[in-house]
């Protein structure tokens, strides 16, 4: 039998001696969904002893983090923007430098009233989007079914699926109507980089998600040249890209015939987000 106290300090050592520099945070977010207690109870009453069942979810979860699957995954769900998200394994996790998207669209279209997220993943650019503005209704794209049903659930947990509406296409090929708003975080590591990621995502989550070809552009070579028939006239795209591609990004968009091109970079001062406008 095991204390409370005694198995989170057991799996924070598991962790650090495993190099995995979120020790503290994960073991005792793992004895959380092991126990079902929260953070309070814990700390309310860390002698308490772990059940047979507690322990043995315990005991697998932990081996799941261990073997470098991210904690999205093992607890089914991450936070974005202050909202919740579940993140099902074979679904992009949301990272907290795609707010600097979310920022930036907001600030390039306050008064959207019409949202077109392509690769819609989670939803959680979507659905953050249609959170800050109440009087906007959002499509959702994506090839991935699994993206799909996720986007679909994040929706009605949020209170949103009335303005949300989701389909498969390959990314706007299946719309014929047009936009205020465009966004997408596409894929854009080039295909030879897949390899050197950290393991948590190179094994873990979805490469239809990461790869964006030879040179990291094919996503972006279709969503440029789809705009003109997307963008509504003074609608507004907003991208994100990598931190080296806002030149090519760029030439992209004024192939496209898109005006007013700018970059956004995200808290590390890296550029994260291109903009460009309709005529």
């Amino acid at each position: 039998m095991i204390s409370l106290a005694q198995a989170q300090a057991q799996i924070r050592t598991a962790l650090r001696d495993a190099g995995i520099d979120s020790a503290d945070v994960d073991a005792r977010l793992l004895l959380e969904a092991a126990t079902g207690l929260d953070r309070i109870a814990i700390l309310s009453a860390p002698e308490t002893l772990l059940n047979a069942d507690q322990a043995a979810q315990l005991r697998q979860l932990t081996e799941r983090r261990l073997c470098n699957e991210p904690m999205a995954y093992i607890l089914g769900r991450r936070e974005f923007r202050s909202l919740e998200f579940i993140t099902p394994s074979g679904v992009l996790i949301p990272r907290p430098d795609t707010e600097t998207l979310i920022e930036a669209a907001l600030e390039a279209a306050p008064g959207a009233r019409s949202i077109l997220d392509m690769g819609v993943g989670s939803g959680c650019i979507l659905l953050s989007l249609l959170h800050a503005l109440p009087d906007a209704e959002g499509w959702g794209v994506d090839q991935s079914a699994i993206a799909l049903r996720t986007s679909a659930k994040n929706a009605r947990r949020l209170g949103l699926s009335a303005r949300a509406y989701l389909l498969a296409s390959d990314w706007g090929a299946a719309l014929s109507r047009r936009f205020d708003l465009v966004v997408s975080n596409p894929p854009y590591i080039p295909s030879a980089d897949i390899e050197g990621l950290a393991s948590d995502v190179r094994d873990f989550e979805p490469r239809a998600a990461l790869d964006g070809g030879a040179d990291g552009l094919s996503a972006y070579r279709i969503i440029t040249a789809q705009m003109p028939l997307l963008l509504a006239p003074g609608g507004v795209a907003v991208l994100e890209i990598g931190w080296d591609q806002s030149e090519a990004v760029g030439r992209l968009l004024t192939l496209a015939g898109l005006a007013d091109i700018r970059v956004r970079k995200d808290l590390a001062g890296l550029d994260r987000v291109m903009l460009a406008s309709a005529g």
